[in-house]
This record gives structure tokens, sequence and C-alpha cells, in this order.
């Protein structure tokens, strides 16, 4: 029979040391207390052990979660890269869009050998960097984030339009780890809106030049006073005339949504007395509302009120406003055009004493008592060629461009353009502009 030494056996790995035997000079209680601790410390263990483990799990489920959303992502594509540009993440969407699957890619590609070349050239120039990558990631690099169009080269060789989202990637301790790039095929969208703007530049051309000559005969014809034209005579030619003068506007309206989609719509800035441009607006309407039976009145201060801007493009949007409510206003009604100095918080609100932080605003307000504009209506009434269904069943005339103009004209001037409106109850737009201080 073999021998077993307790002290070897106590000591072989993965088990614990048993308990010594009671020693003479070691006192009961001070062993009871160690064993404690000694328990302590195992339910201790054992309790981090099980947060380890619970903790693995989650990361575990997490990226798998992860890993399946992008993988569900096919009509985007969706590229990771480290600090170097060397893609880590390549999604099924980027397999689609850019001809290559995952294997293919995965730690053996850069990022920037599917952009065009000189693209990228171009942008490093433009922002003083040295890399293709340093241009892709600069503006994010600054801000935050960056959403711009690039121009991404397929397998095949085929270029696309690609709008890239690109935001900084951290690890799991919050360290810089690369960068994630989101990419959306823009390709026929931006050659539609191409095809579209050179159509309406087209069209508007075409559509200008025969009518301003048009209306220049139209004018010699009615204010030749050797040659008198009878009343019938006149009506019918002043009617061409109002006619010719629409379309001339609209041409123009056309014309001008283009500019401001393609961004070449600019300003000539100057100090422009907001007093003057109402007044203007108000001679321009009064003879459309003498004849729809309106009245209109005017609520103006006497010191006027001066902003920074384009007149002539401040007087195209309060025509548009003041226009509108004479339009949707019926017989016996009432339009008001009012101007008042304020200052805005910044939560929005506009007071007439400055508070802290605020800024001074002018505000420009076009009332009418009209027919109003349904509640689930009145949130796209800014957008190109809408009208509501009070303008429709009314057979109110127009476009729907108007309101889209004057929503791009304010912007421009770095103001704001609300609404409140009830069916039945009539309409207030308010524009409101920085104001200039002396």
């Amino acid at each position: 029979m073999t021998t077993v030494d307790p002290r070897t056996a106590a000591a072989r790995p993965g088990r614990l040391p048993r308990p010594r035997a009671a020693r003479p000079d070691v006192p009961d209680a001070e062993l009871e207390r160690l064993r404690e601790e000694n328990a302590a410390l195992r339910a201790q263990v054992r309790t981090r052990a099980d947060e380890l483990d619970l903790a693995t799990r989650m990361l575990a489920a997490r990226a798998q979660t992860m890993t399946s959303v992008i993988d569900a992502v096919t009509e985007q594509s969706i590229i990771g890269t480290d600090r170097d540009g060397v893609i880590r993440v390549w999604n099924p969407g980027a397999e689609k869009m850019l001809g290559l699957p995952r294997p293919d890619v995965v730690r053996k590609r850069s990022i920037v050998e599917f952009h065009q070349p000189e693209e990228l050239e171009a942008a490093a120039e433009g922002c003083g960097s040295a890399t293709g990558l340093a241009a892709l990631v600069h503006a994010a690099q600054e801000h935050g984030s960056d959403v711009r169009d690039w121009t991404y080269v397929a397998a095949d060789g085929q270029e696309r339009t690609v709008s890239v989202a690109v935001t900084p990637r951290t690890d799991d301790r919050g360290v810089h780890a690369g960068w994630n790039f989101v990419g959306t095929d823009m390709t026929e969208a931006r050659a539609t809106e191409r095809m579209k703007d050179q159509f309406v530049s087209l069209i508007s051309h075409e559509l200008r030049t025969p009518l301003t000559s048009i209306l220049g005969y139209l004018e010699l014809v009615l204010e030749d006073e050797g040659q008198p034209l009878t009343e019938e005579q006149r009506k019918y030619l002043t009617t061409v005339e109002r006619n010719a003068d629409r379309l001339l506007r609209l041409v123009g309206d056309l014309l001008f949504t283009a500019q401001v989609d393609a961004g070449r719509f600019s300003l000539q800035p100057q100090d422009v007395d907001l007093a003057g441009v109402l007044r203007a607006a108000e001679e321009t309407a009064r003879v459309t509302a003498d004849a729809a039976g309106v009245e209109v009145v005017v609520e103006i201060p006497e010191d006027g009120v001066v902003v920074p801007g384009d007149a002539v493009r401040l007087g195209q949007a309060c025509d548009n406003l003041v226009s509108n409510a004479v339009k949707f206003t019926p017989s016996g009604g009432r339009v008001t055009l009012s101007l008042r100095s304020g200052w805005a918080a910044p939560d929005g609100t506009v007071g007439d004493e400055p508070r802290f932080g605020s800024a001074p605003v002018a505000q420009l307000a076009v009332s009418d008592t009209g027919m109003g504009i349904p509640t689930g209506e009145q949130g796209k009434l800014f957008a190109r060629f809408f009208r509501s269904s009070t303008a429709q069943r009314n057979a109110v005339p127009g476009v729907g461009l108007g309101l889209a103009i004057t929503k791009a004209i304010t912007t421009a001037h770095g103001g704001t353009l609300d609404v409140v409106s009830a069916e039945g109850e009539g309409t207030t737009f308010t524009l409101t502009l920085p104001r200039a201080t002396a």
C-alpha cells in the first residue's frame, strides 16, 4: 500500500489546500476567521467568474447583432476601415455596389482603391492633405461627421456617384480605431436632377424670349395713339397681355427653383427697409384685391424696420405671401400686412424687449380671413408644386411654387417662415429675419 504525504497532496494543481489540523499555538478563533475569509474569497471568485462569463456572452451577442444588422443592409454599402484605411468591414451592399466578395477585400484592400484617383487628388489639394485617405476623412475629422458625393469605381471599372457618410470608429475602450463609410448610390438620382435642371433651363429660355417679344408688341399696340383701338379690341388684347405676364412669371419661378436646387441662388445684400417692401407689395395687390372685394390693411411702424438682405428677393417673397392671401380670401374678407421689430430668444420666441441671449429680428406677417389650410397639410406647404385641398376645391389658380420660393428666399437670408392656420378661419404667415442694429 502506497503512503501519500498529506502536504504533497494538498499542493496538487487544481486543488485548494485542505485545512490543517489545529495547532496548539493558533487559537481556535483565529482559525475560524481564516476559514470565513477563505470562504468569502471563494464566493467572490465565483461571482467575478460568473460576471465575466455574462459580459463575454453579452459582448458576443452584441457583436453578432451588429454583424446581422450590417449584413442585412443590401442597398447601401457599409465599409469600415482601420486608421490606415485598410478595410475591415465589407457588407453585402458593398459587394453589390463594387462587385467584390468580402474575402477578396477585408484586410487586403484600402478604401482609396475604390475612389476615382483624380477626384481624390483634387480633394487632397483642396484641404491641404498629402494622401487620398486624409482627403476622404478630413471633414469628418474636424466636424465629427461628413456627408458628400464621391465617385466610387467598381471592380469592372464602372463609376458610380455615391453619397458617402463618413464617421470615426472607436474600439471598446473608446480609442479611435478607424473610419466608417456608409454609401448610397445616387447615380440615377443625380443624372435625373441634371436632366431636370437642363430641361427647366432650356424651357425657361425658349419660353421667356418669345413671351418678352409678345409683351413688347402688345405694349406698342395698346399705347399706339395713332391707331386707337376699340373697347372690344382693347379688352381682348389686355386679356392676352395679362396671361402673357402670368406665363412670364411662371417661367421666372421655374428658373428660380432650378437655380435654388443647383446651388446657384445668390443674393445682392444691402440695407433694406421692410416698410417700403410691404407698401410695394400692398400696391401691387391692390387692384386684384379691389376687384375681388377684399380689404387690405397695412400696419407699419413710422420709423420703419431695416434688415440686411436683397431687396428684389425680399420683395418677391413678400409679393408671394400677399398675393396668396388675397387669392385665398373670399369677397368681404380682409388681408392684414403688419411689421414689427423684436428680440428672438434662443428658444425661438420673439418678444418686444431684449433678454439675455436674444438677437434683434424683424417680423413681417401676412394674415387673412380666408379659407384656411387643413392641419394635416400644413407641413407640406413649402414643397414645390404642392396645392392644398382647399385650393383645389375652391379652384384657386396657381401651380404651387410661390411658397417654396418664399421659403428658399427666407432661408437664404438666415430667417424663418412660420404658418398658423385653421380651416375656415384664415391663415397667418410670419417671416422672421435678422435685423440690422445701429
